[in-house]
């Protein structure tokens, strides 16, 4: 079984061509920031050589990483250890909210509006503003307008204050009169947002990793490394979709929307995986004081709960 799945496993690589810095945050994200979230690059580099990263190119991405304030460095000796800036972190926290504890609720009909094209703020600021908001689920309405219907407020209020916004942006409340068209809710949603991309990389994804689920869920023990490649790129994948997710009530989606089939397929399969991938990360990654801790307790409500490694 495991050179059927590993096949498997290579084609999904190979389908999904993973940026390195891209992956290499996945890993942060996903596998160490809940195991205290500083570890030494030497094990770093062992922790993702099976996922095809060489050393050359681990050292080259932390480095961009570091410039791009993702990750930061401390020296202890003749070691490197790196670990999640707080913007970095917070950019990850924002997104494992929507992986990890997402719950859906009837929505309230109202959107939250953020304007700032009449606000003083530079350009550069402006656009880290849109970006941020972005990642959040905010589609542009038009030149500085940002729409979402239900947005996280923290959040959000989060992303206007470190892009100096936080006393220029103007952020209201609307709801739709219950006169207006269906269409025209959703020719907003369509100019807003991609749908019909976000569709098709649902169902890319479900393509991608059913074979996967089917291989790996018909019993027996699972290797623990090929369990942390298989989680690793499983949520590669699903964030690459996620990050474009407005994360939509669902009283605005269509119906037999692909990506609540995806979201299941990712839970089964990152709670089949994630003891195997969790035993392996604990047998290679390392900190200044030895190996990693255990996962912190919030690690385990992932996906509506996950079992312990007992």
């Amino acid at each position: 079984m495991n050179r059927r799945a590993g096949d498997i496993v290579a084609q999904v690589f190979d389908r999904l061509r993973p940026k390195a810095k891209s992956l290499i945050i996945t890993v942060y994200g996903d596998a160490i920031q809940h195991h205290g979230g500083s570890a030494w690059l030497g094990s770093v580099i062992r922790l993702v050589e099976p996922l095809g990263l060489n050393e050359r190119i681990v050292r080259t991405s932390v480095f961009r990483l570091s410039k791009e304030e993702w990750l930061s460095s401390s020296q202890i000796g003749r070691r490197s250890y790196y670990r999640l800036t707080d913007v970095g972190r917070r950019r990850v926290e924002a997104v494992h909210g929507r992986i990890y504890q997402y719950n859906a609720k009837p929505w309230d009909g109202r959107w939250a509006l953020v304007i700032t094209s009449a606000a003083e703020i530079a350009a550069d600021r402006r656009e880290a503003l849109r970006r941020d908001l972005g990642w959040l689920g905010f589609g542009q309405l038009s030149g500085g307008v940002m729409l979402h219907p239900d947005p996280d407020d923290t959040a959000m209020r989060q992303a206007l204050a470190e892009a100096g916004a936080g006393e220029r942006a103007m952020v209201m409340r609307a709801t739709t009169e219950s006169w207006v068209a269906p269409e025209a809710v959703h020719g907003v949603i369509e100019s807003c947002w991609d749908m019909q991309r976000l569709a098709r990389d649902y169902t890319e994804f479900l393509d991608l990793f059913r074979p996967v689920w089917q291989t790996l869920s018909g019993g027996g023990e699972l290797d623990p490394e090929l369990c942390f490649v298989v989680r690793t790129l499983l949520m590669h994948g699903y964030r690459r979709a996620l990050l474009r997710d407005p994360m939509l009530p669902d009283e605005l989606l269509a119906a037999h929307w692909p990506g609540t089939s995806a979201r299941l397929l990712c839970r089964n399969l990152y709670r089949l995986v994630q003891a195997g991938a969790e035993a392996h990360v604990m047998s290679v990654l390392e900190t200044a004081e030895g190996p990693v801790p255990e996962a912190h307790p919030g690690y385990f409500t992932r996906f509506g709960g996950l079992q312990t490694a007992d």
